[in-house]
């Protein structure tokens, strides 16, 4: 694929490197909301590797990405020094085929052979936007990306930098925050400033006295939690009763923790504003300490809602499978690895179901793909039946089922569970006056300590099915010859 060339370093990056400064992501710990999406380009893209990366002068540093080995790098060996450089979208089909990366040891040594990588902006303290860092997937195998997948690219790289945004604004006011005492003048002076900007980051500001327990707020507090401007905040105490009931000791702890070891808190949480609008919102906060002692805690509050739902919205595209609304496989992977994690710890009942289709080539042979998507279609709407309710299942292949069973009702009754499932996978479907049936065979297998992993799990269920696929053939070919 044609990329743009490489132009030579700027010598002076100073407004760059001050936008990245600002962020303070430089050797700090991955960050929960960037290693998302990570994992969100990891799946959505097909690539093994995802990585996002802050851009020094000399060296990158990996904000987020699941690597093994050093999270630094030298900036002239880095493959996103070209993604800063050109400040564009970077797509190197065969890293071993570019002029630039052919005798990296990053590929001659790493084994690395595909890249794609989009800059990440910033704005910077001079009002422009600077390529502070990438998000990049890497594979070991020589590739490109089709349309849908550089969407999906460009789509993840504007919503971090939503978050760098995000960072760097609530940075930015906390900053602002703990230096109140010293800076009445210039808090007062860029007031009308500061305000427009919490608007526009959906974030507002907060001091919590320690003495009194009375509240300030900043007007975008007032908003998001919907009561009216220039009133009094209401009681410590009844202002955490906006959040679900569950979460109100945990922040009261994390707020006592804060106060009594001097050190920051961060939180994500719902909140219901005070019209009963459900929202998703976050508190950063940390001590103020005035001659060595705290009398208050200061922070910014942020509403999160529309990047959370987007957050979960790819999550779901992500964990989906489109024809037959169920799990897909990376879903059905993580959580039999969970089930089997909390089997093992409080030895809970598990079993796995796995399903194949009987007579789906048939009916896709005969009567065409549209019929054989109707089929998947009714045994995704069979697997989730109001009987199953609690079940996970999941499409893990062309005509193949699975069932996560954690229920001790529906585990205690093996044999009539296959019974109801198969009777539920008996479907017609008709096409140009042709009427077919399909069914499904079903395998259960239980979960004990002697299964080490998810492969021999899934294998024992498969055993088991083959099994009840000969015996029902033997039962037919018997019938026949009689």
């Amino acid at each position: 694929m044609h990329q743009p060339a490489p132009t030579d370093r700027l010598d002076d990056e100073s407004a760059r490197l001050a936008a990245l400064r600002v962020l303070a992501l430089m050797d700090a710990e991955p960050q929960q909301e960037f290693t998302a999406l990570t994992t969100l380009a990891s799946r959505l893209i097909g690539c093994p590797t995802a990585l996002i990366n802050m851009v020094d002068r000399d060296r990158v540093w990996i904000t987020a990405g699941d690597v093994p080995g050093p999270r630094e790098l030298r900036r002239d060996v880095a493959f996103c020094d070209r993604t800063i450089r050109t400040d564009s979208t970077v797509i190197i089909d065969d890293l071993a085929q570019d002029t630039e990366y052919a005798t990296n040891p990053l590929v001659t040594e790493g084994g690395m052979r595909f890249y794609a990588g989009a800059p990440l902006h910033v704005e910077g303290d001079d009002g422009e936007r600077h390529a502070v860092g990438t998000i990049c997937v890497i594979d070991r195998t020589p590739r490109t990306l089709d349309p849908a997948e550089r969407e999906a690219l460009l789509h993840l790289a504007t919503l971090a930098e939503t978050l760098l945004a995000s960072r760097r604004a609530a940075v930015r006011a906390v900053a602002i925050a703990t230096r109140t005492e010293e800076l009445l003048a210039e808090v007062a002076r860029r007031d009308s400033i500061f305000r427009q900007a919490e608007r526009i980051a959906m974030i507002g500001s907060w001091r919590l006295s320690v003495l009194d327990h009375t509240l300030t707020w900043s007007d975008n507090v007032f908003r998001i939690y919907g009561l009216p401007h220039g009133e009094q905040p209401p009681p410590s105490d009844r202002a955490i009763d906006f959040y679900p009931a569950a979460m109100r000791p945990r922040i009261g702890r994390m707020l006592d923790e804060s106060i009594r070891r001097r050190r920051p808190f961060d939180f994500e949480s719902d909140f219901h504003a005070a019209d009963g609008t459900l929202r998703r919102v976050r508190s950063i906060g940390e001590p103020e300490i005035v001659d060595d002692r705290v009398v208050a805690l200061v922070g910014v509050f942020m509403d999160m809602t529309e990047r959370y739902a987007l957050e979960q919205q790819l999550r779901r595209s992500a964990d989906t499978d489109a024809l037959t609304g169920l799990a897909n496989r990376a879903a059905f992977d993580r959580t039999l690895e969970a089930a089997m994690a909390r089997a093992r710890q409080d030895g809970g009942p598990l079993m796995l179901a796995l399903v194949d289709l009987d007579g789906f080539k048939a009916i896709n042979d005969t009567l065409g793909h549209d019929a054989g998507d109707e089929v998947l279609r009714l045994t995704g709407a069979a697997l989730t039946e109001p009987w199953l309710n609690g079940v996970f299942a999941a499409r893990i292949g062309g005509d193949e089922f699975a069932l996560v069973i954690e229920d001790p009702v529906i585990v205690a009754d093996v044999d009539s569970l296959r019974d109801r499932v198969e009777a539920a996978l008996r479907v017609t479907v008709e096409s140009g006056g042709i009427t077919m049936a399909s069914g499904g065979s079903v395998g259960i297998a239980p979960f004990d300590a002697n299964c080490a992993s998810l492969r021999e799990f899934a294998r024992r269920a498969d055993t088991v099915l083959y099994a009840m696929k000969r015996s029902r053939i033997g039962r037919q070919s018997a019938r026949r010859a009689a």
